[in-house]
């Protein structure tokens, strides 16, 4: 059974570093998410160009002014070329508002009307600018209500390698337009675009299939303004997506009831379409808008997304499949495998990564990292999870050994507690006292109806016992670790007992457990007391001849008290030059212990009446005992009042006479 144990508990620590070692499998680090995410976002711009003809006074003129350009974030629902991103993003190039049109005719009054008057007159753009603003009010009012535009709006995609792709919209449910009454105008929606790019490859970001929680962590992937635009960076920042980090902070609805992710992530112009991810790399919510303050400017911590379900419900009915790529099985193995530090086997597919989708930032990143670890690989840490299994598997076996052998020592012991419980179910085993004929003599207590049988008629098998086969036995004894009752156990097993049980802790762990016993001859309470909480075989015994002195009046006590453990003791004093006899004490009384508690010396002789047996009980033994033994303590106390009582009698009868 002990080897059974062993194998069982082996086998379950190396169950658990299976787990361990698979356990990274199941759980993504911050990095890892984010890193899985990165290569589906893809910069998202709307580009309206234009060729304006119009006549500021001069006849009529064509320019083609600076295009309108809108750029957003988007990325790849589905990897054979599905992304989403805000409607508010592709709108100039979906719907081409007036407001765009007029954007690009002001650019064309600049360009064909203000230019060439502020060069007649010898002025550069700045240089007069109430001149310059008349310049442009006179050319406006003539020019801007003629002006005729031819637009050519396109749509692109441009991905992280730097391969731009033209878009083209699928879907479109248009951003909330607030009229001039502060409401919501008609055909207001969900501010979601479906865009296709031609066939391929692609990463793709999966929908998380949970409703957002608050204080749930949110990875905001995109592209701000603030970057693009950013002078001390170069054109590399328009490839790559930023990340910022925050938590869900809310949950509101928008002007027209529709549900609101609220984060403290930062955002800003730019972000608008990207997606929001949590630790799963699965898409939270997409950004939608942020805040502002009345001058205009972001209020960061107040950022709103869409959540994922509804983008779930915007394309259900359409061909794309949310997280569906050939590309994100092979990139998550890559990182996984860089990240467990498994470099040859990360370069290696990694590399195929490279082949679907050539270049992209965040894959040749960690190719080179993996193809630098293989050249040069990083010193190799001690193996301390390994070390520490081997340990404590080797721990277990010594444990488990330990424990087994500690059951099988123990599979046919029975503790106080459990005695009791049988008695009270009405089971009543017969308790058998089974010590040596020495200690049976030498203590004067045993179990309560317990029945003597000696250990060595037992071994000769010339013992008899009134006791059913089927009937359970407690035997039990005041050897160290129950010898004699396991001896004796085994030997009634032997003859056919099928039932016997050793008191786990015998005679001593019984009174321990303030469980009641019974004295082989007439004690005092005191006596009975302190032997149920005395070990015998531990105690300083001393013996007396009749007629010896045990101690002397005013002797110092040597930190030692006395119980009779055997014949009678003579209490004498002296009193005007008298030795009187005060009282005799038989077995089981206390003496001495007047002087411990006083430390003073001896108050009276102590002298041996016939042969007696001492047990010495050192002060501290006897201090122990006081302060933990509280029935010893009131036994003590009821002693001590009575002698009072005797005494003040006793004075009150002298005087009397």
């Amino acid at each position: 059974m002990a080897a059974k144990a062993t194998r069982r508990l082996a086998a379950i620590l190396l169950g658990l570093a299976a787990s361990l070692t698979t356990a990274s499998a199941h759980a993504l680090s911050v990095q890892e998410a984010i890193l899985l995410a990165k290569p589906a976002v893809a910069l998202v711009t709307a580009r309206i160009d234009a060729d304006i003809t119009m006549n500021c006074g001069q006849g009529p003129v064509t320019v083609r002014p600076a295009p309108f350009i809108e750029t957003g974030t988007g990325w790849f629902v589905d990897g054979r070329g599905w992304l989403i991103t805000n409607a508010h993003v592709v709108d100039p190039v979906q719907r081409l508002p007036p407001w765009v049109i007029h954007e690009l005719k002001k650019k064309a009054v600049d360009q064909a009307c203000v230019d060439p008057v502020l060069r007649s007159r010898g002025l550069m753009r700045g240089q007069r600018p109430e001149v310059e603003d008349q310049i442009r009010r006179d050319a406006s009012a003539r020019a801007l209500e003629s002006a005729k535009v031819e637009t050519e709006p396109k749509l692109t995609v441009l991905l992280s390698n730097g391969m731009l792709l033209d878009a083209e919209v699928k879907k479109f449910s248009p951003p909330i337009s607030i009229g001039v009454n502060n409401k919501p105008l008609a055909g207001s929606g969900r501010d979601l675009a479906l865009l296709r790019v031609k066939d391929g490859v692609y990463p793709a970001l999966g929908l998380t299939g949970r409703d957002a929680q608050i204080g749930d962590p949110v990875h905001i992937l995109g592209f701000p303004g603030v970057v693009l635009s950013h002078e001390l960076l170069n054109k590399s920042a328009t490839l790559e997506a930023s990340v910022t980090n925050g938590g869900v902070s809310g949950f509101k609805v928008d002007a027209i009831g529709q549900d609101l992710v609220q984060t403290d992530a930062p955002a800003a112009h730019g972000n608008s379409g990207g997606p929001a991810v949590g630790d799963d790399s699965l898409v939270v919510g997409v950004l939608t808008f942020v805040s502002l303050s009345e001058g205009g400017a972001i209020v960061q911590g107040y950022n709103f997304m869409i959540p994922a379900h509804d983008v779930r419900t915007f394309v259900q009915e359409t061909p794309a499949r949310p997280g569906e790529s050939r590309f994100n099985p092979l990139w998550r193995a890559g990182v996984e495998l860089l990240l467990d530090q498994r470099y040859p086997a990360a370069a290696a597919k990694l590399a195929e990564v490279n082949q679907l989708l050539p270049n992209l930032v965040d894959v040749k990143r960690a190719m080179a990292e993996a193809d630098e670890k293989v050249k040069h690989p990083p010193p190799q840490p001690f193996p301390w999870a390994w070390a520490t299994f081997g340990v404590s598997l080797v721990s277990a076996g010594a444990y488990g050994g330990m424990f087994g052998r500690r059951w099988w020592r123990n599979r046919y012991r029975i503790l106080p507690a459990q005695v009791i419980a049988a008695i009270e179910s009405g089971n009543t085993p017969v308790l058998l006292d089974v010590r040596t004929q020495t200690d049976f003599e030498t203590s004067p207590l045993r179990l309560p109806g317990a029945k003597r049988l000696d250990p060595e008629d037992v071994a000769r098998g010339t013992f008899t016992l009134d006791v059913k086969p089927e009937q359970m036995i407690v035997t039990y004894c005041t050897s160290p670790e129950e010898a004699t009752s396991a001896v004796t156990a085994q030997t009634l097993r032997e003859h056919g007992y099928k039932h016997v049980r050793i008191l786990k802790g015998g005679l001593g762990g019984w009174t321990n457990a303030r469980l009641p016993v019974e004295s082989k001859s007439a004690l005092p309470s005191i006596g009975l007391e302190i032997y149920k909480n005395l070990t015998l075989g531990d105690l300083e015994r001393k013996h007396f001849k009749a007629g010896e002195t045990i101690f002397k009046e005013g002797a110092p006590p040597n930190g030692e008290a006395y119980v009779i453990h055997g014949g009678v003791v003579e209490i004498r004093r002296t009193f005007d030059g008298e030795h009187r006899l005060l009282g005799t004490m038989g077995e089981g009384e206390l003496v001495g212990e007047m002087a411990l508690f006083r430390e003073g010396p001896r108050s009276a002789d102590a002298i041996a009446q016939t042969d007696v047996e001492m047990l010495v009980i050192k002060n501290e033994r006897l201090d122990w005992l006081i302060r933990n033994r509280p029935q010893l303590t009131v036994e003590i106390l009821r002693r001590l009042s009575n002698w009072i009582v005797q005494t003040d009698r006793e004075r009150a009868q002298s005087t009397a006479r």
